[in-house]
Protein backbone atom coordinates (compact mmCIF):
# COMPACT_ATOMS: atom_id res chain seq x y z
CA UNK A 1 0.00 0.00 0.00
CA UNK A 2 1.38 3.45 -0.86
CA UNK A 3 1.86 5.97 1.91
CA UNK A 4 -0.39 9.04 1.68
CA UNK A 5 0.11 12.79 1.90
CA UNK A 6 -3.10 14.72 2.58
CA UNK A 7 -2.47 18.38 1.78
CA UNK A 8 -4.99 21.16 2.42
CA UNK A 9 -5.24 24.90 2.68
CA UNK A 10 -6.36 26.65 5.84
CA UNK A 11 -9.91 28.01 5.81
CA UNK A 12 -10.69 31.57 4.77
CA UNK A 13 -8.94 34.19 6.90
CA UNK A 14 -10.08 37.74 7.60
CA UNK A 15 -7.47 39.00 5.11
CA UNK A 16 -8.60 36.53 2.43
CA UNK A 17 -12.19 37.73 2.92
CA UNK A 18 -11.12 41.37 2.69
CA UNK A 19 -8.84 40.81 -0.36
CA UNK A 20 -5.69 41.84 1.51
CA UNK A 21 -2.20 40.48 0.99
CA UNK A 22 -1.84 38.24 4.04
CA UNK A 23 1.65 36.85 3.65
CA UNK A 24 3.28 36.26 7.01
CA UNK A 25 0.72 38.33 8.96
CA UNK A 26 -1.26 36.22 11.40
CA UNK A 27 -4.82 36.71 10.13
CA UNK A 28 -7.46 34.67 11.97
CA UNK A 29 -10.03 32.36 10.41
CA UNK A 30 -13.46 33.80 9.67
CA UNK A 31 -16.67 31.94 10.58
CA UNK A 32 -16.70 30.70 6.98
CA UNK A 33 -13.05 29.66 7.37
CA UNK A 34 -13.92 27.52 10.41
CA UNK A 35 -16.80 25.99 8.45
CA UNK A 36 -14.39 25.21 5.57
CA UNK A 37 -11.95 23.60 8.02
CA UNK A 38 -14.79 21.40 9.27
CA UNK A 39 -15.60 20.41 5.66
CA UNK A 40 -11.98 19.29 5.16
CA UNK A 41 -12.15 17.45 8.49
CA UNK A 42 -15.23 15.50 7.37
CA UNK A 43 -13.63 14.71 4.00
CA UNK A 44 -10.56 13.28 5.78
CA UNK A 45 -12.50 11.61 8.59
CA UNK A 46 -11.95 8.05 7.34
CA UNK A 47 -8.30 8.51 6.30
CA UNK A 48 -5.41 7.35 8.46
CA UNK A 49 -3.21 10.22 9.61
CA UNK A 50 -0.15 9.32 11.69
CA UNK A 51 1.69 12.67 11.71
CA UNK A 52 0.48 16.20 10.94
CA UNK A 53 2.35 19.29 9.80
CA UNK A 54 1.42 22.92 10.38
CA UNK A 55 3.10 26.32 10.20
CA UNK A 56 3.41 28.75 13.11
CA UNK A 57 0.46 30.83 11.84
CA UNK A 58 -2.85 30.41 13.65
CA UNK A 59 -4.86 29.85 10.45
CA UNK A 60 -2.80 26.73 9.72
CA UNK A 61 -3.03 25.50 13.33
CA UNK A 62 -6.75 26.21 13.72
CA UNK A 63 -7.60 24.37 10.49
CA UNK A 64 -5.49 21.38 11.51
CA UNK A 65 -7.16 21.35 14.94
CA UNK A 66 -10.54 20.74 13.25
CA UNK A 67 -9.12 17.93 11.10
CA UNK A 68 -7.41 16.17 14.01
CA UNK A 69 -10.64 15.96 16.04
CA UNK A 70 -11.29 12.80 14.00
CA UNK A 71 -7.76 11.41 14.29
CA UNK A 72 -6.78 10.13 17.74
CA UNK A 73 -4.17 7.99 15.95
CA UNK A 74 -2.19 11.15 15.12
CA UNK A 75 0.29 11.42 17.96
CA UNK A 76 2.71 13.97 16.51
CA UNK A 77 2.26 17.50 15.17
CA UNK A 78 5.32 19.07 13.56
CA UNK A 79 5.66 22.80 12.92
CA UNK A 80 7.58 23.48 9.71
CA UNK A 81 7.62 26.97 8.23
CA UNK A 82 9.00 25.81 4.90
CA UNK A 83 5.29 25.40 4.07
CA UNK A 84 4.54 28.95 5.25
CA UNK A 85 2.61 31.33 3.02
CA UNK A 86 4.52 33.43 0.51
CA UNK A 87 5.90 36.61 2.07
CA UNK A 88 4.47 39.60 0.22
CA UNK A 89 6.98 41.95 1.88
CA UNK A 90 5.85 45.57 1.72
CA UNK A 91 2.43 44.45 0.43
CA UNK A 92 1.58 42.38 3.56
CA UNK A 93 -1.61 43.74 5.11
CA UNK A 94 -2.50 46.05 2.21
CA UNK A 95 -5.66 45.58 0.18
CA UNK A 96 -5.43 44.52 -3.43
CA UNK A 97 -7.31 47.67 -4.48
CA UNK A 98 -4.84 49.93 -2.63
CA UNK A 99 -1.87 48.27 -4.35
CA UNK A 100 -3.58 48.56 -7.76
CA UNK A 101 -4.28 52.28 -7.15
CA UNK A 102 -0.72 52.92 -5.99
CA UNK A 103 1.25 50.83 -8.52
CA UNK A 104 -1.21 50.00 -11.32
CA UNK A 105 -2.84 46.77 -12.52
CA UNK A 106 0.27 45.61 -14.41
CA UNK A 107 2.53 45.72 -11.33
CA UNK A 108 -0.20 44.13 -9.21
CA UNK A 109 -0.57 41.25 -11.70
CA UNK A 110 3.20 40.80 -11.88
CA UNK A 111 3.59 40.65 -8.08
CA UNK A 112 0.41 38.65 -7.52
CA UNK A 113 0.91 35.95 -10.17
CA UNK A 114 4.32 36.51 -11.78
CA UNK A 115 6.50 33.46 -11.07
CA UNK A 116 9.87 35.21 -10.82
CA UNK A 117 8.74 38.67 -9.69
CA UNK A 118 8.91 39.28 -5.93
CA UNK A 119 7.03 42.24 -4.51
CA UNK A 120 9.27 44.79 -2.73
CA UNK A 121 11.04 42.98 0.16
CA UNK A 122 8.91 39.86 -0.50
CA UNK A 123 9.13 36.44 -2.13
CA UNK A 124 8.40 35.33 -5.67
CA UNK A 125 6.85 31.93 -6.38
CA UNK A 126 10.32 30.79 -7.48
CA UNK A 127 11.70 31.73 -4.05
CA UNK A 128 8.91 29.83 -2.26
CA UNK A 129 9.65 26.80 -4.43
CA UNK A 130 13.24 26.84 -3.13
CA UNK A 131 12.02 26.20 0.41
CA UNK A 132 9.17 23.83 -0.48
CA UNK A 133 11.43 21.52 -2.52
CA UNK A 134 13.69 20.47 0.41
CA UNK A 135 10.59 20.15 2.62
CA UNK A 136 9.17 17.57 0.17
CA UNK A 137 12.48 15.71 0.00
CA UNK A 138 12.74 15.56 3.82
CA UNK A 139 9.04 14.67 4.13
CA UNK A 140 9.24 11.69 1.76
CA UNK A 141 12.37 10.40 3.47
CA UNK A 142 10.64 10.72 6.88
CA UNK A 143 7.47 9.02 5.67
CA UNK A 144 9.37 6.08 4.22
CA UNK A 145 11.59 5.63 7.26
CA UNK A 146 8.61 5.71 9.66
CA UNK A 147 6.05 4.08 7.32
CA UNK A 148 3.47 6.82 7.98
CA UNK A 149 0.70 8.86 6.37
CA UNK A 150 0.79 12.61 6.89
CA UNK A 151 -1.58 15.56 6.80
CA UNK A 152 -0.30 19.05 5.99
CA UNK A 153 -2.23 22.19 6.90
CA UNK A 154 -0.60 24.83 4.73
CA UNK A 155 -1.20 27.99 2.73
CA UNK A 156 -2.34 28.72 -0.81
CA UNK A 157 1.02 29.66 -2.27
CA UNK A 158 3.13 26.99 -0.57
CA UNK A 159 0.53 24.45 -1.74
CA UNK A 160 0.78 25.89 -5.25
CA UNK A 161 4.52 25.10 -5.31
CA UNK A 162 4.08 21.73 -3.58
CA UNK A 163 1.64 20.78 -6.33
CA UNK A 164 3.97 22.08 -9.06
CA UNK A 165 6.75 19.81 -7.81
CA UNK A 166 4.64 16.72 -7.09
CA UNK A 167 2.54 16.98 -10.25
CA UNK A 168 5.45 18.06 -12.47
CA UNK A 169 3.38 21.04 -13.62
CA UNK A 170 4.59 23.91 -15.76
CA UNK A 171 5.05 27.45 -14.50
CA UNK A 172 2.15 28.64 -16.67
CA UNK A 173 -0.19 26.02 -15.13
CA UNK A 174 1.05 26.76 -11.61
CA UNK A 175 0.36 30.51 -11.67
CA UNK A 176 -3.21 29.94 -12.94
CA UNK A 177 -4.28 27.60 -10.15
CA UNK A 178 -6.70 28.71 -7.45
CA UNK A 179 -6.14 26.66 -4.32
CA UNK A 180 -9.53 25.90 -2.72
CA UNK A 181 -10.30 26.25 0.99
CA UNK A 182 -12.57 23.23 1.17
CA UNK A 183 -10.82 20.44 -0.75
CA UNK A 184 -7.66 18.46 -0.19
CA UNK A 185 -4.96 17.05 -2.43
CA UNK A 186 -3.67 13.51 -1.98
CA UNK A 187 -0.32 12.14 -3.09
CA UNK A 188 0.81 8.52 -3.02
CA UNK A 189 4.37 7.81 -1.92
CA UNK A 190 5.69 4.41 -2.93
Amino acid sequence: MPLKIYLFRHGQSTYNRDKRFTGWNDAKLTKLGIKQAKIIAKQLKTKKIDVAFQTHLSRSKDTLKEVLKFHPECLLIIEDDRMLERNYGNLNGHSHSTIIKKYGQEKFDLWHRGFNSPPPKGESFAMVEKRVKPFIKDLIKFMKSENINVAISAHGNSIRLFRKIMEKASVSETVKWTIPYDKYFVYDIK
